[in-house]
């Protein structure tokens, strides 16, 4: 009898106990899933911001052995630095990025324009097959 009435008497702190217990588990569980999610994503959101800040430095690089770059890539350019910057990118990618702006979008035009001629005559085997041998320093330069 003394097990009832004390059952009967105390039932509602039990189910309160219980209750606690288990969403005290589950706020556990979900707060390790959770923080598991948050070190993925801010690895994946590092990992995106290092591939378009080698994205930068590439077309830095390819652009400025140019002397120029065109518009179309100064537009694509801009939404990757975008991208990179909303990711908390701020370093040297930001000075290359404004150089790369800064650019002309045409290439200059040379004064000499015999220039690729005197090269092909002085150096070119036979010109018509488009053959030529390297000038020391440069790589196969065909007609």
């Amino acid at each position: 009898m003394q097990v009832s009435q004390f059952i009967q008497q105390n039932w509602m702190e039990w189910m309160f106990a219980i209750i606690t217990f288990i969403l005290g588990c589950l706020y556990r569980d979900v707060r390790k899933r959770l923080k598991e999610e948050q070190k993925k994503s801010t690895a994946i959101a590092e990992g995106v911001q290092s591939l378009l800040r080698e994205s930068i430095v590439q077309n830095y690089n390819k652009y400025q052995e140019r002397g120029y770059c065109p518009i179309y890539a100064k537009e694509s350019i801009k939404r990757v630095y975008e991208a990179y910057h909303n990711l908390d990118g701020n370093d040297v990618a930001t000075k290359l990025y404004e150089t790369l702006l800064g650019m002309p979008e045409k290439p200059e035009e040379k004064e000499d324009t015999h220039e690729k001629e005197n090269w092909n005559r002085d150096y070119c085997k036979d010109s018509s097959a488009g053959v030529c041998i390297s000038k020391p320093g440069i790589g196969n330069q065909g007609t």
